[in-house]
């Protein structure tokens, strides 16, 4: 969601985008990249559909490759949702020599 609007409704690979961006937004405040993923669960509600979430995946990640999970539920918070994505990203800090 953007501003309160669904982005991308009834469109999984859309919001699919959506989301990585906005996480990759995120870690890019913290000093880091998409490279940091380590693990993605990518939960949608039409599993039929997951070659278009798949492929936005594969769009963000390429060579990275994350474990991947992608699992069926019944319903997210809003109806218009099809996709919501968690991510594990290890960032250490720099270590700074004197």
């Amino acid at each position: 969601m953007q501003d309160g609007v669904v982005v991308g409704a009834g469109d999984p690979y859309a919001q699919t985008r959506f989301v990585l961006q906005t996480i990759e937004n995120a870690l890019k405040e913290l000093g880091a990249d998409m490279s940091h993923v380590v693990r993605t669960r990518m939960f949608v509600t039409d599993i039929s559909r997951w070659e278009e979430v798949g492929k936005a995946h594969g769009e963000f990640f390429g060579q990275i490759q994350p474990v991947a999970t992608m699992v069926e539920v019944s319903a997210l918070i809003d109806p218009l949702l099809m996709v919501e994505i968690e991510v594990e990203a290890i960032v250490e800090d720099e270590v700074q020599a004197d």
